[in-house]
């Protein structure tokens, strides 16, 4: 057969690739062929490597002899920058390693991102070859620094190495160095989630406070990963829990952006302060909002942090809430009580801003709170409070009042005309913003009809609430607006329930 190129996309002609391949899988017999045909045993791949590289990384130590008797160019780079020495150290090839140190290989030689052999075998956990170089080889410097500004100490952490960083630590390789970006081995072990590693550079007393260019301790960095034992570790060594970044973001503004409750409630029985604000005046509830984490959100409240804090557009977490159209965060939110009067930016109070955004539902909610808020201030006593009642500002779907419900609908679809379901939501003090947050819902010629049966669900809904007799209520509306013989009729079908317990017999 020809000896032609292997394909288009390599260089190697056939005769080359198959003696790279036989020094892969250390077939000396083969390679010794090749080499009586005249093999050019310097051939290169596409990627700038030669025999002697796949025979050192392989651990091939007969085939690595063999190339060494006809290739003394041992110290020729691949594209990488990887040479025949460090690909035995990144590969943990011992005795390759040593024949290519007796071979004359040069022992400072780095790739090009500035790893040497020391920090290859670190990188990888090679124990073995981290126990040669250091103490059988001359002037191999322990902290030396890649491109990134890291030493060995500083991979062995990251890649999580215990082996190793014990190995370097008994070696006596500085601690407390830092990287380009100021990380030391703590940031860095903590950054993958490293606990043993961790706890063991921990013990040999570095402050466990240190920062980073960013500010960020290992607290910060382990909560962002969602590294739970390591969050434990670190609060359970005192660390600083309340510690800010060069943002203002605490570690509990990690936790919430990315929605680890269990780091979240770690830290808050630890005294993380939950209304930290960053420099954008967001704190923790906001970013559990706006990534709809609500199992955070429900921890923050339980922790009684305060809803009310807005953010640089003046929203709160509520407005942020109606914004996405998040029911299940707005119901959490609405339930504990926050000041619905507050305004973004834009002047937009959070009903607004979900009417703007066409999220019926939540529009209804916020109504049903706001009305709820007005009548618990005036009903119920300091000492006799709402909290610990079933509440909710939902949709009603209970059986109990399915048949009110149907006279509701009735009532909105059959028998309100054009604007009377305005001047009855007014009776029953509805306020304008209501009204409006209402209208804004287009639906047609028709949207009346659909308005009105909202507003009477929501006004319902209080009446439920305050325990107080619907048919009656329903009754006294309609004569308040002039509605008598409606009101009569709405009645007597209203009654016509005979399971209802709150019939209007005083009528």
């Amino acid at each position: 057969m020809e000896d032609d190129l292997v394909s288009e996309d390599d260089i190697l002609l056939r005769s080359e690739k198959e003696f790279h391949d036989a020094a892969k899988r250390n077939d000396t017999e083969k390679m010794q062929e090749l080499l009586k045909k005249g093999v050019d045993i310097k051939a290169k791949n596409k990627i700038d490597r030669k025999a002697l590289h796949w025979a050192a990384g392989a651990g091939n130590e007969q085939a690595l002899r063999l190339l060494l008797d006809h290739d003394t160019e041992v110290d020729e780079e691949d594209s990488f920058g990887m040479n025949a020495l460090l690909l035995a150290a990144w590969f943990g090839h011992l005795k390759v390693l040593q024949i290519l140190v007796a071979s004359g290989a040069k022992l400072n030689c780095e790739n090009k991102n500035g790893l040497s052999m020391l920090h290859c075998a670190a990188q990888r956990g090679h124990i073995s070859l981290l126990e040669f170089i250091m103490e059988d080889l001359e002037d191999v410097r322990i902290d030396r620094v890649d491109k990134s500004g890291k030493t060995a100490f500083h991979l062995a952490a990251e890649h999580g190495q215990l082996e190793v960083v014990d190995f370097l630590i008994g070696m006596g390789c500085t601690h407390s160095l830092r990287d380009k970006k100021e990380n030391t081995a703590m940031h860095l072990s903590a950054k993958h989630g490293h606990t043993e590693v961790l706890q063991k550079i921990m013990e040999i007393g570095v402050d466990i406070d240190e920062k980073n260019i960013d500010g960020l301790t290992a607290l910060h960095i382990s909560a962002d990963g969602g590294h739970y034992e390591c969050v434990q570790l670190l609060l359970e060594s005192s660390c600083n829990v309340n510690s800010l970044t060069n943002k203002n973001m605490n570690a509990l503004h990690y936790v919430a952006q990315h929605g680890h409750d269990r780091e979240a409630r770690m830290l808050l029985e630890a005294g993380v302060n939950t209304d930290t604000v960053d420099d954008q005046h967001i704190s923790p509830m906001h970013l559990a909002v706006l990534n709809n984490h609500t199992e955070i959100v429900q921890l923050l409240i339980d922790g009684e942090c305060d809803l009310d804090i807005v953010d640089n557009r003046q929203q709160t977490a509520l407005h942020i809430a109606a914004e996405h159209g998040r029911q299940d965060i707005a119901e959490m939110i609405l339930i504990v009580g926050v000041d619905l009067n507050l305004r973004d930016k834009q002047g937009k109070t959070c009903l607004e801003v979900a009417a703007r955004g066409g999220h019926v539902v939540l529009v209804d909610m916020i109504i049903k709170a706001d009305r709820f808020y007005k009548w618990e201030k005036e009903n119920v006593s300091s000492g006799d409070s709402w909290e610990g009642r079933q509440l909710s500002f939902r949709q009603d779907h209970q059986q109990e009042t399915q048949h009110l419900r149907s006279v509701m609908w009735r009532l909105a679809t059959k028998h309100l005309t054009y604007g009377e379901w305005k001047i009855l939501a007014q009776y029953w003090g509805f306020t304008d913003a209501h009204i409006r947050a209402i209208e804004q819902q287009w639906t047609g010629s028709k949207s009346f009809k659909e308005h009105g049966h909202r507003m009477l669900l929501i006004w319902l809904h209080g009446v439920m609430i305050a325990g107080e007799n619907p048919i009656k209520g329903l009754y006294e509306g309609l004569v308040g607006i002039s509605r008598t013989d409606l009101a009569e009729s709405i009645r007597q079908k209203a009654n016509a329930d005979t399971s209802s317990p709150k019939k209007c017999s005083a009528m």
